[in-house]
């Protein structure tokens, strides 16, 4: 997953570890003889694609989560869909079937446009107040992801210190085993 090495040291007997790699076609450990495990994503893996997508995303989600606009990609979508909807239900409900039977004066058409863009602010008005909860919403869809990630990558550790461990012998010094995170 990373570079950075977590670890635990207990006195007393020592297990001598057998060198151990082991994979899957997510993750990749070694075990040496000191049993130090790293655990690594294989590249490309669904782990990989998920703990890097998270990774580089968090930060504007979390920014976008304390400071709620219009500007994201997800709520211009959700406006852009919003007005195309209004303004089409508008002139093929209303405006169109009133015209063709000289119905309605132009100043009535240019009140109802006028009406729906109050409606559209309000709209966006909504969207800003709704920003935190999707977005939060979204933070702990990645974290679980993420989580998910981890949690294979400790049960890899696990896999990969059992395999080094039937390789090996005990004696009486300290041992310690660490997984990259």
């Amino acid at each position: 997953m990373g570079g950075n090495t977590v670890g635990h040291n207990s006195g007393g007997s020592k297990t001598e570890f057998g060198n151990s790699v082991q994979s899957n076609p997510y993750y990749r450990s070694y075990t040496d003889s000191n049993g130090v495990t790293k655990v690594n994503f294989t590249n490309g893996s669904a782990g990989d694609t998920a703990y890097k997508f998270v990774n580089k995303n968090i930060s504007g989600l979390l920014d976008n989560y304390l400071n709620p606009n219009l500007n994201s990609a997800t709520n211009q979508a959700k406006l852009n869909a919003f007005n195309k909807t209004q303004q089409q239900n508008l002139q093929n409900n209303i405006i169109s079937p009133l015209a063709q039977n000289n119905m309605i004066r132009s100043s009535q058409a240019t009140n109802m446009y006028n009406n729906l863009s109050n409606q559209s602010a309000d709209y966006a008005n909504q969207l800003i107040a709704n920003n935190q909860d999707d977005s939060w919403n979204m933070i702990n869809n990645l974290m679980s992801l993420y989580m998910n990630g981890y949690t294979g990558a400790s049960n890899q550790q696990a896999a990969s210190i059992g395999a080094s461990t039937g390789n090996g012998s005990t004696s009486t010094r300290g041992s310690y085993s660490a997984m990259a995170v």
